[in-house]
């Protein structure tokens, strides 16, 4: 069950790395090597031991219950966030200031969703800080992209949930199969566009503007197509949680998946508010 994905290649779970009953993120039993001297308990003698580490599989439930804090953690504070910031109509300096805290978030929160894909053992901590710092980012993402167009913002979140609830009902109806080709499409696609906004990004300092990310033609091109690729990567989401429920992977590998989920919605209300924007703008 080899991945693609750089959200799921770190967990031995998630690439059939790891034999059934094998502790979870590499934990030793006595006498198999080192092992994290956190877990040791104290044998006879005084010799350290390791402690046997429980877990119990992943299941729907433990997949819902995370993904329902971390999506709901981004939405509190994206939420406080936008109500904290200036409105945009009452001061001249409000919408910088909001552009502002969209692009630090937006930096910090992807340091930590570098950090948490390619961590081997899944840290929830990290996932609600990503969730938290994330809400941050989409706080001022809304304040700046609604200022361009009223009434934008309520049908971008129900039309996120929409793709999320069409999507699961198309996965399951359809019985979709995932294929590799269509993996790394997928991750490619992902790559090349976190590539492309980056470079835009560097390239906007100096007062060059490719117009990728803005309000005009190539602007709404590239949000399409990121709102395309958005659900394609909650079909990979899907079909990695179904698989590792199959293989009865460690219950905090639930984590992980949250912390896709939450990317791939996040991801597909992005794309929807600036699609949204640049359709109504004033």
């Amino acid at each position: 069950m080899r991945s693609n994905n750089p959200v799921f290649n770190r967990s031995p779970e998630f690439n059939g790395q790891r034999n059934a009953g094998a502790p979870y993120g590499g934990y030793q039993q006595p006498g198999m090597g080192y092992s994290d001297p956190s877990g040791w308990g104290v044998a006879q003698g005084g010799a350290p031991q390791q402690a046997p580490y429980k877990s119990s599989p992943m299941t729907i439930d433990s997949v819902v219950q995370k993904t329902a804090m971390s999506v709901g953690l981004t939405i509190v504070v994206a939420l406080a966030t936008y109500i904290a910031l200036p409105p945009v109509t009452e001061e001249p300096s409000a919408l910088a200031t909001a552009g502002a805290v969209a692009v630090v978030g937006s930096l910090v929160a992807f340091g930590l969703s570098m950090v948490n894909s390619f961590k081997r053992v899944i840290s929830p901590a990290l996932v609600l800080a990503f969730a938290a710092v994330q809400g941050v980012a989409l706080g001022g993402f809304t304040m700046v992209f609604g200022a361009f167009a009223d009434g934008i913002i309520v049908p971008a979140i129900f039309g996120t949930f929409a793709a999320f609830a069409g999507t699961l009902a198309a996965y399951k109806v359809l019985n979709i199969q995932v294929g590799d080709k269509f993996r790394k499409f997928v991750v490619a696609a992902v790559f090349g566009m976190v590539g492309l906004s980056l470079i835009s990004f560097v390239l906007s300092l100096f007062g060059v503007q490719t117009g990728l990310f803005g309000m005009g033609g190539l602007g709404m091109l590239t949000a399409i197509a990121g709102l395309v690729l958005g659900v394609f990567m909650l079909i990979l989401d899907f079909d990695f949680v179904e698989q590792g429920i199959r293989a009865g992977l460690d219950e905090r590998e639930s984590w992980r998946a949250a912390f896709a989920m939450t990317v791939s919605l996040v991801w597909i209300y992005t794309n929807l508010l600036r699609l949204l924007a640049i359709l109504n703008q004033d």
